[in-house]
Protein backbone atom coordinates (compact mmCIF):
# COMPACT_ATOMS: atom_id res chain seq x y z
CA UNK A 1 0.00 0.00 0.00
CA UNK A 2 1.32 3.20 -1.05
CA UNK A 3 1.46 5.83 1.92
CA UNK A 4 -0.66 8.65 1.36
CA UNK A 5 1.90 11.08 2.37
CA UNK A 6 5.43 10.77 1.23
CA UNK A 7 4.18 8.47 -1.62
CA UNK A 8 6.60 5.06 -0.50
CA UNK A 9 5.43 2.10 -1.58
CA UNK A 10 5.22 -0.25 1.36
CA UNK A 11 3.30 0.77 4.42
CA UNK A 12 2.82 -1.85 7.33
CA UNK A 13 -0.26 -2.75 8.61
CA UNK A 14 -0.08 -2.55 12.32
CA UNK A 15 -4.09 -3.91 13.19
CA UNK A 16 -6.65 -5.04 11.55
CA UNK A 17 -10.21 -5.20 12.68
CA UNK A 18 -13.88 -6.16 11.13
CA UNK A 19 -16.17 -3.00 10.41
CA UNK A 20 -19.17 -3.01 12.97
CA UNK A 21 -21.49 -4.85 10.19
CA UNK A 22 -19.04 -7.22 8.74
CA UNK A 23 -18.86 -5.80 5.20
CA UNK A 24 -15.65 -4.47 5.35
CA UNK A 25 -12.18 -4.13 7.09
CA UNK A 26 -10.39 -1.57 8.68
CA UNK A 27 -6.77 -1.67 8.51
CA UNK A 28 -4.24 0.77 10.42
CA UNK A 29 -1.23 1.25 9.09
CA UNK A 30 2.35 2.56 9.15
CA UNK A 31 4.92 4.16 6.65
CA UNK A 32 8.56 3.49 7.74
CA UNK A 33 9.74 6.22 5.39
CA UNK A 34 7.80 9.31 7.45
CA UNK A 35 6.72 7.39 10.23
CA UNK A 36 3.22 8.55 9.56
CA UNK A 37 0.04 6.08 10.37
CA UNK A 38 -3.32 5.99 8.76
CA UNK A 39 -6.52 4.18 7.98
CA UNK A 40 -7.51 2.26 4.50
CA UNK A 41 -10.76 0.19 4.73
CA UNK A 42 -11.28 -3.03 2.13
CA UNK A 43 -14.55 -4.29 0.69
CA UNK A 44 -15.88 -6.70 -0.94
CA UNK A 45 -16.55 -6.18 -4.37
CA UNK A 46 -18.63 -8.65 -6.24
CA UNK A 47 -18.47 -7.29 -10.04
CA UNK A 48 -17.75 -3.75 -11.68
CA UNK A 49 -20.56 -1.66 -11.81
CA UNK A 50 -21.24 0.61 -14.36
CA UNK A 51 -23.71 3.47 -13.89
CA UNK A 52 -25.43 5.05 -17.41
CA UNK A 53 -26.86 7.94 -17.22
CA UNK A 54 -29.82 9.16 -18.74
CA UNK A 55 -28.01 10.76 -21.86
CA UNK A 56 -26.90 7.26 -22.10
CA UNK A 57 -23.08 8.46 -20.83
CA UNK A 58 -21.21 5.41 -19.14
CA UNK A 59 -19.23 6.48 -16.14
CA UNK A 60 -17.92 3.81 -13.44
CA UNK A 61 -20.00 3.07 -10.49
CA UNK A 62 -18.71 5.77 -7.31
CA UNK A 63 -19.51 4.35 -4.08
CA UNK A 64 -18.68 7.75 -2.35
CA UNK A 65 -20.85 9.59 -4.57
CA UNK A 66 -23.21 7.56 -3.06
CA UNK A 67 -22.50 8.09 0.23
CA UNK A 68 -22.29 11.91 -0.36
CA UNK A 69 -25.53 12.25 -1.45
CA UNK A 70 -27.42 10.15 1.17
CA UNK A 71 -25.09 12.20 3.76
CA UNK A 72 -26.23 15.32 2.14
CA UNK A 73 -29.98 14.29 2.48
CA UNK A 74 -29.63 13.40 6.07
CA UNK A 75 -27.61 16.29 6.97
CA UNK A 76 -28.74 17.23 10.87
CA UNK A 77 -31.51 14.59 10.94
CA UNK A 78 -31.37 12.23 13.60
CA UNK A 79 -29.73 9.54 11.54
CA UNK A 80 -26.66 7.66 13.49
CA UNK A 81 -23.77 7.21 11.23
CA UNK A 82 -23.53 3.06 11.06
CA UNK A 83 -26.82 3.62 10.02
CA UNK A 84 -26.09 5.60 7.29
CA UNK A 85 -23.12 3.37 6.36
CA UNK A 86 -25.82 0.43 6.28
CA UNK A 87 -27.82 2.30 4.02
CA UNK A 88 -25.13 2.58 1.61
CA UNK A 89 -24.10 -0.92 1.90
CA UNK A 90 -27.42 -2.23 1.15
CA UNK A 91 -27.58 -0.08 -1.79
CA UNK A 92 -24.68 -1.32 -3.52
CA UNK A 93 -25.40 -5.24 -2.21
CA UNK A 94 -28.72 -4.36 -4.12
CA UNK A 95 -26.91 -3.27 -7.26
CA UNK A 96 -24.00 -5.76 -7.25
CA UNK A 97 -26.53 -8.79 -6.84
CA UNK A 98 -28.97 -7.60 -9.47
CA UNK A 99 -27.00 -9.81 -11.95
CA UNK A 100 -26.22 -6.68 -14.09
CA UNK A 101 -23.04 -4.72 -14.94
CA UNK A 102 -25.01 -1.76 -16.81
CA UNK A 103 -26.95 0.24 -13.85
CA UNK A 104 -29.21 2.81 -14.88
CA UNK A 105 -28.80 5.56 -13.08
CA UNK A 106 -32.32 6.17 -12.28
CA UNK A 107 -32.65 3.03 -10.44
CA UNK A 108 -30.22 4.10 -8.34
CA UNK A 109 -32.11 6.89 -7.57
CA UNK A 110 -34.79 5.00 -7.20
CA UNK A 111 -33.80 2.86 -4.66
CA UNK A 112 -32.39 5.85 -2.32
CA UNK A 113 -35.43 6.85 -2.81
CA UNK A 114 -37.17 4.22 -1.43
CA UNK A 115 -34.91 3.25 1.35
CA UNK A 116 -34.69 7.39 2.58
CA UNK A 117 -38.50 6.98 2.45
CA UNK A 118 -38.04 4.49 5.25
CA UNK A 119 -35.70 6.32 7.41
CA UNK A 120 -36.44 9.79 7.39
CA UNK A 121 -39.28 11.87 5.44
CA UNK A 122 -37.13 15.29 5.40
CA UNK A 123 -34.40 13.04 3.94
CA UNK A 124 -36.57 11.67 1.72
CA UNK A 125 -37.81 14.66 0.10
CA UNK A 126 -34.30 16.86 0.26
CA UNK A 127 -33.12 13.82 -2.36
CA UNK A 128 -36.34 14.17 -4.16
CA UNK A 129 -35.80 17.93 -4.80
CA UNK A 130 -32.71 17.35 -6.28
CA UNK A 131 -33.09 13.66 -7.60
CA UNK A 132 -36.52 14.88 -9.95
CA UNK A 133 -35.00 18.78 -10.28
CA UNK A 134 -37.85 20.51 -8.62
CA UNK A 135 -37.39 24.13 -10.11
CA UNK A 136 -40.53 25.89 -8.41
CA UNK A 137 -42.03 25.64 -4.71
CA UNK A 138 -45.56 24.08 -6.88
CA UNK A 139 -43.40 20.69 -7.68
CA UNK A 140 -42.61 20.89 -3.72
CA UNK A 141 -46.22 21.51 -2.79
CA UNK A 142 -47.04 18.97 -5.29
CA UNK A 143 -44.89 16.15 -4.03
CA UNK A 144 -45.36 16.87 -0.05
CA UNK A 145 -49.11 16.46 -1.18
CA UNK A 146 -48.56 13.28 -2.76
CA UNK A 147 -46.02 11.87 0.47
CA UNK A 148 -49.21 13.48 2.62
CA UNK A 149 -52.02 10.83 1.08
CA UNK A 150 -49.35 7.91 1.40
CA UNK A 151 -48.60 8.70 5.12
CA UNK A 152 -52.35 9.79 6.67
CA UNK A 153 -54.36 7.86 4.19
CA UNK A 154 -57.14 8.25 6.50
CA UNK A 155 -56.92 10.97 8.37
CA UNK A 156 -59.36 13.48 8.61
CA UNK A 157 -59.70 17.42 8.28
CA UNK A 158 -59.03 19.21 11.09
Amino acid sequence: MRCPFCGHDDAQVKDSRPSEDGTAIRRRRFCGACSQRFTTIERVQLRELVVVKSDQRRVPFDRDKLSRSIRIALRKRPVQEERVERIVNSIVRKLESSGESDVPSKQIGELVMDTLKEVDDVAYVRFASVYRDFREARDFEQFLGQLGDKLEPDAEPG
